[in-house]
């Protein structure tokens, strides 16, 4: 029987299977980031570094849906490890510039392998993968 109330059963939300896959994919990303000393926000956060080396915070921020009081204490404890570094930009002073570290590319190496382990731990077929991934970012896009 439909009432009022059925858009309130949790059952009928799309943002709780979105949370629950959202936290059961990290908690998958766990053990391989631990053995890279690695939070899986600051996993993203090196993964755009790898791709970029050099980006502004407030860019780093929109590629990552992360607003900068997230992001600061991400890049402090990065930093802290060697992988990147924190300058003001010489341009407009107001901008922060994080830049890739030596240290920080050679931990590239060290994660190759991890989307491949994430691979086998969510099983999908390619297919239903990247209509997903299409899905995921049309939402994002709205968002």
């Amino acid at each position: 029987m439909d009432t009022e109330y059925d858009a309130l059963k949790l059952e009928n939300q799309l943002c709780f299977p979105l949370y629950a896959c959202s936290k059961e994919i990290i908690r998958k990303y766990k053990p391989f980031l631990d053995k890279l000393d690695l939070t899986y926000t600051q996993y993203i956060v090196m993964m755009v570094l790898w791709d970029k080396k050099q980006v502004n915070v407030t860019e780093l921020g929109k590629c990552l849906y992360l607003d900068s009081g997230t992001l600061t204490p991400v890049l402090k404890k990065l930093e802290k490890k060697g992988y990147l570094s924190r300058t003001r930009s010489k341009e407009d002073e107001r901008s922060l510039l994080v830049t890739i570290s030596a240290m920080g590319e050679a931990l590239k190496d060290k994660a190759k392998d991890v989307p491949m382990e994430m691979g086998k731990c969510v099983r999908l077929e390619p297919e239903e993968a990247a209509l997903l991934y299409k899905i995921l970012y049309k939402i994002l896009d709205q968002a």
